[in-house]
């Protein structure tokens, strides 16, 4: 077989492929209703932008509690521990929302402040916002908020105000507080869930590069 010939047939065999999907589109049935945009999800008119984040964040596979004020917050974090079986021990971002809670309300948990350096298990901090439209949690970095504790402890719970739950990443953007001469902080992060990854051999892998379990405390009050 000549390389023109081989070169014909192989031209046609796409060809053919190509007109074969054409024909199975055109004979697809039509959706009765279209796929909104994401952003529909938290924009569309009489939206519970508090539902809807609620939904989102578990199928992220995180956790939420609500209180209605911020001194149930310690029973709050000593519950989930307990039912996760871990260490009653946690890390605080000294953040006078969440610093200033009174934590020795709960006289079993073991209280620390400051940035993490790895050895804490759990970390408690709060939120520029969270996202209904994809149960996404924003963080930023500062003195009172530092990075290491949103990805070293193996778990990281959030604490915020209902007020703080807004429909879209514009709104949340909106929100981030921005230093004396007006630049953005050093670091946005947007935290979806637990982390995990299936890069290696397609296995899932909790806490892969972040907390491997995150919850998300909602109270009714302002912080």
């Amino acid at each position: 077989m000549s390389t023109g010939t081989g070169r014909d047939r192989m031209l046609a065999s796409i060809k053919a492929g190509i007109a074969r999907q054409g024909e199975r589109r055109q004979g697809a049935a039509a959706p009765t209703k279209p796929t909104p945009l994401i952003p529909a999800r938290a924009t569309a008119p009489g939206v519970d932008v508090v539902g809807l984040f609620k939904a989102q964040l578990a199928n992220a596979k995180a956790t939420l509690d609500e209180v209605a004020t911020r001194d149930e917050v310690p029973a709050a974090v000593q519950k989930y521990l307990a039912a996760n079986n871990a260490e009653a021990r946690i890390r605080l971002a000294p953040d006078k929302r969440v610093s200033s809670i009174s934590w020795d309300k709960v006289p079993l948990l073991e209280v620390s402040s400051g940035r993490s350096h790895g050895q804490d298990p759990t970390s408690v901090t709060p939120a520029v916002a969270v996202v209904a439209e994809t149960g996404t949690v924003v963080l930023q970095s500062s003195d009172a908020t530092p990075t290491t504790l949103h990805f070293l402890p193996d778990q990281h719970v959030v604490v915020i105000s209902k007020s703080q739950i807004v429909g879209t990443y514009e709104d949340a953007l909106a929100r981030v507080k921005r230093g004396p001469d007006g630049a953005l902080p050093r670091t946005v992060n947007f935290v979806t869930g637990p982390s995990r990854s299936a890069d290696i051999g397609k296995i899932l892998l909790m806490g892969a590069h972040g907390p491997k379990k995150l919850h998300v405390i909602v109270v009714d009050e302002e912080l």
